[in-house]
């Protein structure tokens, strides 16, 4: 098959013709449709994420159709399922409990296992794909990817969301673009925080309330101003120093952080400890989604109560994924990048 593979970091990927995928007992091949292209690949392709190492493959938001099934696989061939990027095992206390996103034995393909940068991936723990509606395309099934995921467990489980509350958000690319669709559709106000205008000026025409250049202003006071106090909830999705305390300064009393953004390297950061203590305030980490929780937002995307479109800017293909990553060493453009064009090696 052909794939994307990770040769030297911070260097185009090489587009080469590997041995396709052997069929997990537990799990399926799919033939992958799509698949996204995201800041935690970026992570990876420049050497900051242990799991990636020469000859590995990227790619953990993708869809696509069965061909091959297991003897314990609970799909068939001809399926056409997506995938939450974090597979749980399904039988440890944390998936019997609903949360399989903190699965010990979890598996995430392009971390650690062949991922989805290639016409077919092999997929574990088949018991986490859920049927892909056939009115949502596979271009905007993978523009879902962990960044639509996460960003609903992070506005409805870990900061229990109210209409009417402010919600910041700082970083617009993604992650952040997704909790202010998401969080409107909950009925929050939310305020939206970048250095790059255009991106700002995105958000603006779908639906943010207030926007806050980083570049222009102290972050933290212009969103107390905005909001007259203070958010009652703020999401971190860059996973910065910078913007972390910018994200725990600008909440209210009693506000909430939800760090969503993957701290890179060491992961070490100094927070002002201070503003938590003294403001009282919750500071919850979050990453993924609970595989059982999909159905219900593929559902709501069906039905039209939130329009993530806006997600997916282009469609690329396998060859052009270098550029794509190279381009997250700055500030990017809206919305993300899919590659659906997985078989053409220029």
């Amino acid at each position: 098959m052909l794939a994307a593979v990770v040769r030297k970091f911070n260097e185009d990927l090489s587009i080469e013709t590997v041995d396709d995928p052997i069929c997990p007992d537990n799990g399926v091949v799919l033939e992958v449709a799509a698949c996204g292209v995201c800041r935690s690949d970026y992570h990876g392709w420049t050497g900051g994420h242990p799991k990636v190492q020469n000859g590995s493959i990227l790619g953990h938001e993708y869809c696509g159709t069965v061909v091959e099934a297991g003897s314990g696989a609970q799909h068939k061939i001809g399926d056409r399922l997506i995938a939450p990027f974090i597979l749980g095992c399904g039988s440890c206390p944390a998936c019997h409990t609903g949360v399989s996103n903190t699965c010990a034995h979890q598996v995430v393909p392009g971390f650690g296992t062949p991922g989805a940068y290639a016409e077919y991936v092999a997929v574990p723990y088949d018991h986490n794909l859920v049927h892909l509606p056939d009115t949502i395309s596979p271009a905007l099934a993978a523009g879902l990817g962990c960044r639509v995921t996460t960003a609903w467990h992070a506005l409805t489980d870990r900061a229990d969301v109210k209409a009417g509350e402010w919600v910041a958000v700082h970083g617009t690319g993604g992650i952040g673009l997704s909790v202010l669709l998401l969080a409107k559709m909950l009925g929050a106000q939310v305020v939206v925080v970048d250095i790059v205008e255009e991106k700002l000026e995105h958000a603006r025409q779908h639906g943010a309330d207030a926007t806050v250049n980083a570049a222009k202003v102290d972050v933290a006071t212009a969103i107390q101003d905005i909001t007259g106090g203070g958010a009652q909830v703020s999401i971190e999705a860059l996973g910065i120093e910078a913007t972390t305390n910018a994200s725990v300064e600008c909440l209210a009393i009693l506000g909430r952080h939800v760090q969503v953004g993957m701290p890179s390297g060491s992961g070490q950061m100094q927070v002002n400890m201070r503003a938590i203590y003294s403001k009282q305030l919750a500071f919850f980490g979050t990453r993924g989604m609970p595989s059982w929780k999909y159905p219900n937002l593929l559902g709501m995307i069906e039905r039209g109560d939130v329009d993530i479109r806006p997600m997916v800017a282009r469609e690329i293909s396998l060859s052009d994924a270098s550029n794509e990553l190279r381009a997250m060493n700055g500030p990017t453009s809206p919305g993300t990048a899919v590659i659906t064009d997985l078989h053409s090696e220029v």
